[in-house]
């Protein structure tokens, strides 16, 4: 570079920090700016040799990512000195983070050694591994939240200037960008982020639907603008009769949400009914807030019809990011929907500044805040080792989006969970313990199901028992990520109890069959009744569904060694290919249709080929029986949709995790205390559900039927062995 150049670009560079003073949101002490200018300092000292791909000096980064911090954000000088300084120990040797304690204190410090330990996660790796790098990058939300702002802020500004990177690292960017930072940026509150980021992420992953999209926005933006300047100029004549102070801004809705609108509607561009939002945003103290917003709901209503069902109150119950606000949608001129948003200024910063606003309005003395609790909420949920990552990450993304419903306790506290939430996740939201021993739900004083879909309004009383325990459908009925996870961790060490139990029965058959149980042994049976791993191995055997004439057959095709040998050297070629099918075969054998999961004959789509382990449903057809169809067959949403009566559930199971329904029928002498004595049998045995009870007593001799839920036949049998022991019975038969 010659000398002018390098000149020129010095005058930028400063031209930049100056602007980064400027725009700030907080107000700037002294200290704050000496603490910027030394992180300045040191970043610029950090970064002198670098360049971006485009050319430019690498400092222009950190800076344009503290101006998002210090602007669009709106954090403190902590932060913005944080984000100067978030790649420099990164990217020069020479800085450590002991330096940047030293030299900045402990929190710059531990919030860059934050956000170093995020970029430094392997960028090209399989999918599993990737899903374990967002889990680890996740729990630095209990570190400090705003090492993932930062980041956040980061990530947007390489969004915004990835023009000259490799097209299929466009593509991952984006895609990891949508996945991941989007949600983060609405769960934390920073909406207008994560408009941008779904944007760009589009820009870059649907190019050529982005720009068709931008096209027509541009091409009808004056239109539209003469539209919203019409539809306001009729609320705003009444505002001032009524001597408000506010102003009315319009703006159309983002690329990503008409695209989205178009294709969940499955409509064209011309037909998103709701292109464009009107925001009043108006100025009162805290005490009128309220009573001012419902005054500009009924001007706005006295002149355009509303949608009853489209009205959202964020004012009485704000949502848990901190978001409060009163959305209407009205026809419009020319019977077009118009979205109104009425927010206050307090309002409006929380909206678009998010967590930096609310704290900024927070009393020292008001209790927890919500964002804090959910952060606490998820550091459990990121601590179960249990939950396999990607199943993880898929139900956390879920939790980040979810539609929210407000619903109350007994005692009238208000609780908000996910759209689609069941009383399931209601009692894990109160506290693990109780979602443990949940036995039923009354919802509005009557007794529901646990898998009932709660609604906004709800009143939910959880039941408890000692004696109740999770099972496996519960993770049926259960929707947030904490909930399913305790389930999942109960499930887990209920059932590596059951394969201690069946270790030792292995050990004492496989004595009697000569072979010693250890590492090798174990291997070859995995192998051989194609297992994952040596704990599914001992839990089936515990069941009963590896019994001895299965254990018999395994030491006769060992002792062949030649046949072996033969089977191997013919399966060899085949086994990178079959090795994936094998393993969801044998984990998913089964299909079963319905609530009460039944076995049907059945024939498999050919338009989808759906295989074991697919999310599946039955179509019911009019000569051929039951065709199961992938939930993404391309011809799924018109039989969903035509013929929803002829619509089956159906999943794939692992037969050796199914219950049965069994009926056992038990007749004797009665006496005191015989009852108790039976129910006694069957709770203590922890595999085995009483499902119903039926009792009669005629002149001293008793008679029953009991219908009990079991996971095979040996479980059955042991309980009715068990029952017999009891003084006073004499018969017990299985109906």
């Amino acid at each position: 570079m010659t000398e002018e150049a390098i000149e020129k670009e010095n005058a930028e560079i400063a031209k930049a920090y100056k602007q980064l003073l400027k725009v700030s949101y907080q107000t700037l002490t002294r200290e704050d700016k000496k603490l910027i200018r030394h992180a300045f300092d040191v970043a610029l000292d950090a970064h002198k040799d670098q360049r971006r791909k485009s050319g430019e000096a690498y400092i222009f980064h950190p800076i344009a990512v503290a101006k998002i911090v210090a602007q669009e954000i709106g954090l403190d000088a902590t932060s913005i000195a944080a984000a100067l300084l978030h790649d420099v120990v990164e990217d020069n040797p020479n800085y450590t983070i002991a330096d940047m304690e030293r030299l900045f204190g402990e929190t710059v410090a531990r919030i860059v050694d934050g956000l170093t330990k995020i970029s430094s996660l392997k960028k090209d790796m399989d999918v599993s591994l990737q899903a374990e790098n967002f889990r680890k990058m996740l729990l630095t939300l209990n570190d400090d939240v705003r090492v993932i702002i930062i980041k956040i802020a980061d990530r947007l500004h390489n969004m915004q200037t990835m023009d000259s990177m490799r097209s299929d690292k466009q593509v991952k960017i984006a895609s990891e960008t949508l996945y991941i930072y989007a949600p983060l940026a609405h769960r934390i509150g920073l909406y207008n982020i994560k408009t941008e980021l779904e944007d760009l992420g589009l820009k870059y992953t649907e190019p050529e639907v982005y720009n068709d999209i931008l096209n027509k926005i541009q091409d009808s933006k004056e239109e539209q603008d003469a539209y919203i300047k019409a539809f306001s100029k009729v609320i705003e004549d009444s505002l001032n009769k009524e001597g408000l102070n506010y102003e009315v801004k319009g703006r159309p809705k983002s690329i990503f949400s008409i695209r989205r609108k178009m294709v969940k509607q499955a409509v064209t561009f011309d037909e998103v009914y709701d292109k464009f939002a009107v925001r009043i945003i108006y100025k009162s103290d805290i005490a009128n807030e309220k009573f001012l917003a419902w005054k500009i709901y009924s001007i706005v209503t006295d002149h355009f019809t509303p949608n009853p069902i489209r009205l959202r109150d964020w004012i009485s119950s704000p949502k848990s990011t901190g978001y409060e606000a009163l959305h209407i949608t009205v026809v419009g001129p020319k019977g077009r929907w118009v979205e109104v948003q009425i927010r206050s200024e307090r309002m409006n910063e929380i909206a678009e500044k998010g967590y930096a606003a609310h704290y900024k309005y927070k009393n020292a003395n008001e209790k927890e805040d919500s964002l804090d609790l959910w952060i606490n909420r998820l550091q459990e949920t990121l601590e179960s080792n249990e939950a396999d990552a990607v199943d993880f990450v898929e139900q956390f993304k879920l939790n980040l989006y979810a539609k929210e419903i407000f619903v109350f306790s007994p005692k009238g506290d208000l609780k908000s969970l996910p759209k689609g939430a069941t009383p399931l996740d209601f009692a894990f939201s109160i506290h693990t313990e109780v979602g443990m021993k949940t036995r039923g739900a009354k919802v509005n004083n009557k007794l529901v199901p646990l898998s009932h879909e709660l609604k906004s309004g709800d009143r939910v009383e959880i039941l408890t028992s000692e004696n109740s325990k999770p099972n496996s459908n519960w993770l049926d009925y259960a929707t947030t990520a904490r909930a399913r996870s305790k389930i999942k961790s109960y499930l887990n060490a209920d059932k590596k109890e059951m394969a201690a139990e069946g270790k030792e029965i292995l050990r004492r058959k496989l004595k009697q069959l000569k072979i010693t149980l250890n590492e090798k042994s174990v291997n070859e049976l995995v192998n051989y009744f194609k297992l994952n791993t040596s704990l599914d191995l001992f839990y089936r055997v515990g069941l009963g569904t590896i019994d001895n004439t299965m254990l018999k057959a395994f030491a006769a095709s060992r002792s062949n060694v030649f046949v072996s040998y033969i089977k191997n050297r013919i399966r060899r070629p085949e086994a990178p290919k079959d090795i994936d099918k094998d393993e969801i075969t044998s984990k998913y054998d089964m299909l079963v249709f319905g609530k009460e999961e039944e076995r049907l004959d059945y024939t498999l789509a050919k338009c989808c080929n759906p295989i074991p382990g697919d999310n599946v449903f039955g179509f019911l057809t009019i000569n051929d029986g039951i065709k199961v169809h992938k939930k993404n067959c391309p011809n799924a949403v018109s039989l969903q949709s035509n013929y929803a009566y002829r619509i089956m559930k159906a999943k794939w199971i692992d037969s050796t995790q199914r219950e049965y329904t069994s009926q056992i029928k038990l007749s004797g002498l009665d006496n005191l205390g015989l009852l108790n004595d039976i129910t006694k049998v069957i709770s203590s045995n922890m595999h085995v559900n009483m499902k119903s009870l039926n009792f009669s007593s005629d002149d001293g001799i008793f008679s029953g039927k009991i219908t009990v839920i079991v996971k095979n036949k040996t479980m059955l049998k042991k309980l009715i062995e068990n029952l017999k022991k009891i003084n006073g019975i004499d018969k017990v038969t299985r109906v």
